[in-house]
């Protein structure tokens, strides 16, 4: 009996030793080991990684405009520190903050800001090379319509294409814009559109924002990062029958430079980043573009985003639709497993299977973007977006087969080497607007260190600028964009 008794006496010490180490472990909290802040017109966030996961609180306050966030379990360390030094002088929304041992086991961050804020604050689990996030969204209390940011940013730059020729390596079939025709009111359709905006809302401050940077599109309350206080998304247009000389409108290609922000996308071993190279090729490409037109009327080239910030694969579609484009074109550079891997590829949609397991896996692969890029997930509208990104049609495949068809010849065209030599299909998220055509090109295999060096130079970079826009000239040449009015 009194060997029992010890065992069981043996037990409970061992059982408050544990529970004392847990309720230690408890008291310790998480660590802060980095932190991160993406300014852009779009919003500012702000990120948190530890290797634990963090509670907060949050109080918005008025005049002046403040943000204070009180994280609770743990203590001020240098790495939470560097965020004082992280904000930049430029930043659209954070104008300095604070940060400081609140009370015990508890962190108080003061955001002193330069407007009032819509702030979205959400947690992440580990995923990828990233553990712990805290992420804080600040956004707009009153978001720009991403069409009315992108007319703002033409107007300002119509000065500027009337007075500088086209940029240097401009394809030949990129023809310069078309002067106005006689008897027209303004040398630039956008102009007139600007015009009826202001009449129908002459109360509505000018926007400011870059064209690229157009803020989250207003669909509804979307569940990815955008306020709570958008509105429904414009219905998509009715496709009348093209004439057969010109569409008489402005024609816009929605450029979309994969990953951003928090989510670099591929890799190569010398450290080249797939969201930095496919942004230079973007900005490239719209340099041609605004210099182009198409049977007389102007082309115009918005981007989901011009800047390094993450933007959610839904939000890069609705922006598009927004705008109301004519053509989608989302830029990425692949990587695979091995270093052998290379060459170039064009996806579109499928609406049934991939078109080889490789386009099975790519898909999976990029439409992982949010998970890493950081989505706020907890909203109730997730089904809306699910709805949006499942409307695709099979005309809209049938027309982004033909873009890809025509992308891909060009490509070939610069002596770059296949991946494969067809246009692929597969599910990719960001391809599922059902009234625009879309691909998704993959430039090169940057995991392969021949075509990373071929990706960092500017003359590469140049030629498939060329490339793709004599994709997109050849495109409309065999398919006229269709006559529709872009009221908004």
């Amino acid at each position: 009996m009194s060997g029992a008794r010890l065992n069981r006496r043996g037990l409970l010490q061992g059982g408050s030793l544990v529970l004392l180490l847990g309720l230690h472990e408890i008291a310790r909290g998480a660590t802060i080991v980095a932190v991160r802040v993406w300014p852009a017109e779009d919003y500012t966030r702000v990120t948190i990684e530890s290797d634990g996961r963090l509670n907060s609180q949050q109080l918005v306050v008025g005049n002046p405009p403040r943000l204070a966030v009180d994280i609770e379990g743990i203590d001020l360390n240098p790495a939470l520190r560097e965020l004082v030094g992280k904000i930049k002088p430029d930043d659209p929304y954070i104008n300095g903050l604070r940060v400081g041992q609140f009370a015990p086991s508890v962190v108080r961050i003061v955001f002193d800001l330069k407007q009032a804020v819509a702030p979205q604050v959400f947690s992440l689990a580990p995923v990828a090379a990233y553990r712990d996030r805290l992420v804080l969204d600040l956004y707009p209390q009153k978001p720009i319509d991403p069409l009315e940011t992108f007319i703002a940013e033409r107007m300002r730059e119509v000065p500027k294409t009337q007075a500088q020729p086209p940029s240097r390596g401009a394809p030949p079939v990129a023809e310069a814009p078309a002067a106005p025709k006689a008897g027209a009111q303004a040398s630039d359709p956008l102009g007139e559109l600007m015009a009826q905006q202001a009449a129908r809302s002459p109360q509505q401050p000018s926007p400011g924002a870059s064209a690229a940077a157009g803020r989250a599109p207003a669909t509804g309350g979307l569940p990815l990062p955008v306020p709570p206080t958008a509105s429904a998304p414009a219905p998509a247009p009715a496709r009348a029958a093209p004439t057969p000389s010109q569409t008489d409108r402005i024609i816009i290609v929605a450029l979309d430079p994969g990953h951003g922000g928090e989510d670099p996308g591929a890799i190569g071993s010398n450290g080249t980043r797939e969201k930095d190279i496919v942004l230079q090729i973007a900005h490239r490409l719209r340099e041609r573009i605004n210099a182009s037109n198409v049977n007389g009327n102007p082309m115009r080239a918005f981007l989901t985003r011009d800047a390094d910030f993450f933007v959610p694969l839904g939000v890069r579609v609705q922006k598009a639709r927004r705008v109301q484009a004519d053509l989608f074109v989302s830029i990425h550079a692949d990587a695979f497993t091995t270093p052998d891997a290379r060459g170039a590829s064009v996806f579109a949609l499928s609406q049934g299977g991939a078109s080889s397991s490789a386009a099975r896996w790519l898909a999976n692969k990029e439409n992982q973007a949010d998970k890493i890029g950081g989505v706020n997930v907890g909203n109730h509208e997730v089904q809306v977006q699910r709805a949006l990104l499942d409307m695709s049609t099979t005309a809209q495949i049938n027309d982004s087969l033909k873009l890809g068809g025509a992308v891909l010849g060009e490509i070939r065209g610069i002596g770059a080497r296949l991946h494969k030599g067809q246009v692929e299909q597969a599910g990719f998220a960001v391809l599922k607007a059902p009234d625009i055509p879309s691909v998704l090109v993959e430039t090169a295999f940057i995991s392969n260190p021949e075509e990373e060096a071929k990706l960092r130079s500017a003359a590469y970079q140049e030629d498939l600028a060329d490339a793709l826009m004599r994709g997109i000239q050849r495109y409309f040449a065999q398919n006229p964009p269709l006559a529709r009015s872009r009221q908004l």
